[in-house]
């Protein structure tokens, strides 16, 4: 079995075609183990770390950061077998017409590039595992059809890359056509080994700031747990306002014209996000209806609930009883958690319940899976997960697939309520607001009490006026009080 081995940029499930590659977290030379997170890839719905699917030592590194790689590229070549001996190196070296040598018949010959869609070997990434399963990357799904994707605008057929002088462990090419060329080892920042000369540890939206920002995280020193970098660390590096082992690359301003404007690049999850807002505003006829309630009872309880010694370690928020509010409105009227698909209506006996939540690569909406058959302490602990997950880049494009009704919680960010725009296939969304003191008649008397204001929006092909409006006066009598809608609903 020939010893080099390229690996394809995989399926990453839900029909993409693309990735943009954010961080390599390996270099050429580095030796490696099998299912090492290898590089870190952007699509249009999560960015996710590919794992290795062999150890070896890192022979080739094919794309650079920031490029655009169509599923089924090569994009690291790795030797499984660094033991067996050196390989023969192939010459870098261009004629004098420009034009790149041709890798010699032993050279190609210990390539092997990875196995096609559908003949991956057994017990590597989408191949059959043990048991007849599919072995897949979590939030992946194996591709059983070819991708299909439009061509880019105003796109120019790029020349080859220069060739460079050959380095240790040399750019192996696999077995291509006679016209495919050797690729030069791109030059890129050294991310694993940090001021401290051990590895750097930062989360993936870390590292995109500080791609965005020109900040090599190999000269700072962390401050955060465990010596890891932290956005404060980024941005004080990019202000200049740090001490580090060397000097920081100059960090690149805004670049405005004479014009005064700058152009950002639509992409990613800020792409998919306007295509999905666009197609839902301008298909599904949009109704919004607010309801201002009265929490002071919800939030006592929320307290009490904090005070138990079972949930002393539980995160507790009133999205937690909004969550609540909304499953339980659901099964009082479960036409609000269906989709219209043209000729029929299709109503959904799950509910993948969907929580907005802002991140540092732009708005997603992961759900939590059959929501409406979990306790409320299994609810809390979902949530968190969610949260935590997206907090970090980790959410994977399964978990923000097959929403079914969503939540967006724009108190959060200090305002009273929003008319949010449905997620494409969903008939509802609620808008929870922020949660503030304010005068209110209770018990004939005007006092202060915890009040907030909910926006719900709905598909007015299936919910009309009577249906939205009972749907949306459940949530608000639960919200009033919740001990007594549980007694009585449950």
């Amino acid at each position: 079995m020939s010893r080099i081995k390229e690996f394809n940029l995989p399926d990453l499930g839900e029909g993409l075609t693309e990735g943009e590659i954010l961080a390599w977290l390996v270099k050429v030379g580095d030796t490696i183990e099998l299912n090492q997170p290898i590089v870190e890839v952007e699509t249009a719905k999560a960015a996710v770390e590919i794992p290795a699917k062999w150890a070896g030592q890192v022979q080739a590194i094919f794309h650079p950061e920031g490029t655009t790689v169509e599923v089924g590229t090569p994009i690291i070549a790795i030797d499984t077998d660094p033991g067996a001996g050196p390989l023969e190196a192939l010459s870098t070296t261009a004629t004098a017409s420009g034009n790149l040598p041709t890798p010699s018949a032993a050279s190609l010959a210990a390539v092997e590039v990875a196995p096609a869609e559908g003949m991956v070997e057994p017990g590597l990434i989408g191949g059959p595992a043990p048991g007849g399963r599919t072995a897949v990357l979590v939030g992946y799904g194996p591709r059983t059809t070819a991708a299909k994707r439009r061509p880019r605008k105003g796109t120019v057929p790029t020349q080859p890359p220069a060739p460079t002088p050959a380095v240790d462990h040399g750019v192996v090419v696999g077995d291509k056509p006679a016209a495919t060329s050797t690729i030069p080892a791109p030059q890129l920042h050294d991310r694993r080994d940090g001021a401290s000369g051990g590895p750097v540890l930062a989360k993936p939206p870390v590292r995109k700031l500080a791609k965005d920002l020109a900040v090599d995280l190999g000269t700072l020193t962390g401050s955060g747990p465990l010596g890891s970098i932290t956005r404060e660390d980024v941005q004080q590096a990019a202000s200049g306002a740090v001490a580090v082992a060397e000097p920081i690359v100059a960090t690149a301003a805004p670049s405005f014209g004479a014009d005064r404007e700058q152009r950002i690049p639509v992409k990613g999850v800020r792409k998919l996000t306007a295509e999905n807002m666009s197609r839902s505003a301008f298909t599904a006829p949009h109704v919004t209806e607010f309801l201002t309630v009265d929490v002071t009872r919800a939030m006592k309880a929320l307290d009490r609930l904090r005070g138990r010694r079972e949930w002393r370690d539980v995160r507790v928020s009133p999205l937690l009883l909004v969550a609540k509010a909304v499953l339980l409105a659901v099964k009082r009227h479960p036409m609000v958690n269906s989709t219209w698909a043209g000729d029929e209506i299709v109503v959904k006996d799950y509910v993948n319940l969907g929580i907005a939540a802002a991140t540092e690569r732009g708005l997603i909406v992961p759900n939590v899976k059959d929501a409406g058959r979990l306790s409320l302490r299994e609810l809390a602990d979902s949530l968190t997960d969610l949260v935590q997950t997206a907090k970090s880049g980790r959410t994977s494009p399964a978990a923000m697939s097959g929403g079914t009704l969503t939540i967006t919680n724009v108190g959060v960010f200090g305002v009273d309520t929003g008319t949010p725009i449905l997620p494409p296939g969903e008939s509802a969304i609620l808008a929870f607001g922020a949660v503030r003191e304010m005068p209110w008649v209770h018990k004939g008397k005007v006092r202060v009490r915890q009040v907030t204001t909910l926006g719900l929006s709905f598909d007015h092909r299936i919910i009309d006026g009577e249906l939205g409006s009972k749907f949306l006066r459940d949530i608000g009598d639960f919200l009033t009080d919740p001990e007594a809608a549980l007694l009585a609903w449950t």
